[in-house]
């Protein structure tokens, strides 16, 4: 199996989050990639390579252009107005607050494109978030072109990303400009298949009305993790997408046996809905020893879950998402897409 890789997703080097209250040690950091991409080449997965460099239209036809436009020229304005660390948002236009206003200073705009104040901004954000969907789109070309299966090590994760903010470590939505390139470019149906600790609110909510993108996720219950505010089972698709989401939230503390149900489910729903490719969100962070997390996965269920995923038998593009006991993570990864090739 082919990865494909831009050493550009690693200028995106945050130093601190804001998470349970407090400035910490960020997580989502450059040896993320670094280590799957060294146990990829260990373990001999095949070929990696670098991705083409895309023109900005797939992007616009996921994201807002305004939004895009705020990202590319963020370090600009943020230092224009003095500021030289990263950057946090700190007000959002929620509730009675108006979101319909052209906000023109920083802080504003930070708020008016953000979900949440633990995704730090900095000088090369942009650079990085524009590799990584290069990154993915290179992987969908690739299937378009025949290939059976492919990695995009993508970085940063994508799939907390909606039409027009940021959010959970993410920028622009890989796994959902990736499915759009398939649609733009001939496939009929695609199916993406988010298997990530966290659910994919920003992949739910642009496709949440379409028939031709099945979306499907597998998470920790949103009642008790980010992102709190989607991924319940009753959110099934609106207008022409009605039944073509579905969600499995699962408790705090589950394990490979727990969430095998989940999979086989999705698995049927696969099945039935035969996609003309398949995007696996692929997120490590259900390991027992990932340190934001609270499922219980060892190492050798990651050779399970690539094993059961190939019995679908559709061509599979596995993008990068969370994953964060860097230690483990290559390990982790490569066996996921080894148990998919045997």
């Amino acid at each position: 199996m082919k990865t494909v890789f831009s050493e550009s997703q690693l200028a995106h080097t945050p130093k601190q989050e804001i998470s349970d209250g407090e400035l910490m040690p960020a997580v989502e950091i450059p040896s993320r990639a670094e280590i799957v991409l060294r146990t990829v080449r260990e373990r001999q997965l095949g070929d990696v390579v670098a991705p083409q460099e895309f023109p900005i239209r797939p992007l616009h036809r996921v994201h807002s252009p305004d939004y895009v436009t705020f990202l590319e020229g963020f370090w600009d304005k943020w230092t224009a107005a003095g500021r030289s660390k990263e950057a946090f948002p700190f007000v959002w236009p929620i509730r009675s607050l108006r979101s319909d206003i052209a906000v023109q200073q920083i802080d504003g705009l930070l708020g008016r494109y953000s979900m949440d104040a633990g995704t730090p901004v900095g000088e090369h954000t942009y650079q990085a978030a524009r590799a990584s969907a290069d990154t993915a789109l290179t992987a969908a070309r690739m299937i378009l072109d025949g290939e059976q299966s492919v990695f995009a090590l993508c970085r940063p994760p994508g799939h907390h990303a909606g039409f027009d903010f940021f959010g959970g470590y993410c920028f622009f939505n890989n796994a959902a400009v990736a499915a759009q390139y398939l649609r733009d470019y001939g496939l009929n149906r695609i199916a993406i298949l988010d298997v990530d600790y966290h659910h994919g609110n920003g992949t739910q909510a642009l496709f949440y009305d379409r028939p031709d993108i099945l979306f499907l996720s597998i998470h920790a219950d949103p009642k008790d993790e980010f992102p709190y505010y989607l991924g319940y089972a009753d959110e099934t698709g609106e207008r022409a997408g009605t039944g073509f989401t579905r969600n499995w939230p699962l408790p705090l503390g589950t394990d490979w046996e727990g969430y095998t149900p989940a999979l086989e489910e999705a698995c049927r729903w696969l099945l039935v809905y035969k996609p003309d490719a398949l995007i696996v969100s692929l997120g490590m962070d259900c390991f027992e020893r990932d340190p934001i997390s609270k499922f219980r996965f060892k190492s050798d269920d990651y050779f399970r879950l690539g094993e059961r995923l190939a019995k679908a038998g559709v061509p599979t593009a596995f993008l990068m998402e969370g994953g964060y006991a860097v230690d483990a993570l290559g390990t982790n990864c490569v066996n996921v897409l080894e148990g998919f090739g045997r």
